[in-house]
């Protein structure tokens, strides 16, 4: 017989169903004995009598919570007291027929039939496939990958094209600190992990795939907080020729108006269209370029979308004693005169755009430079020599030299969204298998040594005060 979900139980009553799933809490009153059964779609109540086979009925006993079984029986409508209005099968049970324990479960570490916040993170963690057997995260998972799936349809259906870039790119004067591995081929040789998909939106924009996006992976060797991991998702976006920054920022508008309607209609948003605030603005009145701008901050059905713009270009760099992107070199200068902006980096803006939301950075873009000498200056604001320039980035004043368009993007970093939508204080409750605060992955005992061998071929040698 082949297999029934538990929440296609309700259309099957006085039917024989078999069903297979994990045991969630299980009740004896006197011989009756009643099991919820767990599976991905919902829970079944399945009730067990004496009137089975006596063999049977002596193997239930056995049965412990979190075991895996399977269950035959029949569909049947639950008596009026005992029916159950909080969840889809709570009219039904299934009157047990036969059962078969297929896995057993050793005694669980902690709890999973609750929300699980009072649980140390550190055992959540290090048991994070068990972790996620709990409803609240099974909640955000699928809120994710309805989530997901809607921008995917809402992009496309604008005739974006989805196309996965490189994860192993090239070493580059970016941005932020990247994570690099060694080439076993190419000795002393490194690649770079992609901090995200930048440099190869833009050369496929010069490829001339004008609308592009990607649920990209991106990878950053920063240190972490509530709101960051060292691997984290992003919609990114990419368009030539928009007219203006409006034309991106009122795609990425458009997406989250119909996410919140159609995934989260409990959300409302606090202004549409999203309003707009200067940087200096931002600055001047709240102290700070993401500001919080619900009406009730109490209220967590609220959703404050609020666009900041017009980012200064560079800003100064303590730690290296020097001028940086605010948001990263690529990003199109307000002024286009070449010799101010080498002059006066300090009073440069940008055609720079974030989309915050309750206290958030949840999206970040930009109109890109197509002119290489506006590229080029704003690097040597930066403190970056014209020759190696030209040696790192050989790739893109190349294809800048075979003609660009005007373009821009954006992109939006949906694990701080999911964080927020679903009430959550961290995005490692959005997450399925996040890192520490401290970058380390507890369940797979990561980041770990590697053998002497693995280090001989790829030509390394660590120093012992370093082991």
């Amino acid at each position: 017989m082949k297999r029934t979900l538990n929440i296609e139980t309700v259309k099957k009553i006085g039917e024989e169903v078999l069903l297979k799933g994990w045991v969630g809490s299980i009740r004896s009153h006197g011989k009756l004995i009643f099991i919820d059964l767990r599976d991905f779609s919902g829970i079944t109540q399945v009730v067990f009598t004496p009137k089975m086979d006596e063999k049977m009925y002596s193997l239930v006993s056995e049965i412990k919570p979190e075991y895996i079984i399977e269950i035959l029986g029949e569909v049947s409508e639950r008596p009026e007291s005992m029916r159950n209005a909080e969840i889809p099968t709570g009219l039904i049970e299934i009157k047990a027929k036969e059962v078969k324990i297929i896995s057993k479960a050793k005694t669980m570490p902690f709890p999973i039939d609750n929300d699980g916040y009072e649980i140390n993170e550190k055992n959540r963690l290090e048991y994070r496939y068990l972790d996620l057997r709990r409803d609240r995260l099974k909640r955000n998972l699928k809120k994710r990958f309805e989530t997901i799936s809607l921008m995917r349809d809402i992009v496309k259906e604008k005739g974006f094209v989805e196309i996965e870039t490189p994860i192993l790119s090239k070493s580059t004067v970016e941005g932020a600190r990247e994570f690099i591995v060694p080439s076993r081929n190419f000795k002393g040789k490194f690649y770079g992990l992609a901090q995200s998909p930048q440099q190869y939106k833009q050369l496929l924009i010069s490829a001339g795939y004008e609308k592009y996006f990607q649920i990209a992976r991106c990878l950053r060797d920063e240190d972490p907080r509530g709101d960051r991991q060292a691997e984290f998702t992003q919609l990114d976006i990419e368009m030539a020729f928009p007219d203006s920054e409006e034309d991106v920022m009122s795609l990425m508008e458009e997406i989250y108006i119909k996410v919140v309607k159609e995934i989260f209609p409990e959300k409302h948003i606090t202004q549409i269209p999203f309003p707009k605030m200067t940087f200096k603005e931002a600055m001047e009145k709240y102290n700070t370029d993401k500001p919080d701008m619900r009406k009730n901050k109490e209220d967590k059905d609220e959703l404050a979308f609020y666009w900041i713009t017009d980012f200064p270009m560079f800003e100064w760099k303590e730690e290296y004693k020097r001028w940086g992107a605010c948001h990263h070199p690529f990003t199109l200068p307000q002024e286009t005169d070449i010799d101010k902006i080498k002059k006066n980096p300090k009073d440069i803006l940008a055609h720079q755009y974030d989309l915050v939301l309750n206290g958030f950075e949840i999206a970040g873009g930009s109109l890109r430079t197509h002119d290489i000498e506006t590229l080029t200056a704003c690097f040597e604001v930066m403190g970056h020599e014209d020759e190696d320039l030209k040696k790192q980035f050989k790739h893109y004043y190349n294809a800048f030299e075979f003609g660009i368009p005007p373009h821009g993007g954006i992109a939006s970093g949906i694990d701080r969204f999911f964080a927020v939508a679903l009430n959550e204080e961290s995005i490692r409750e959005v997450i399925a298998f996040p890192k520490t605060g401290d970058n380390k992955d507890l369940m797979m005992a990561s980041p770990s040594n590697v053998s002497k061998k693995q280090l001989k071929e790829l030509g390394i040698e660590i120093s012992e005060d370093e082991e």
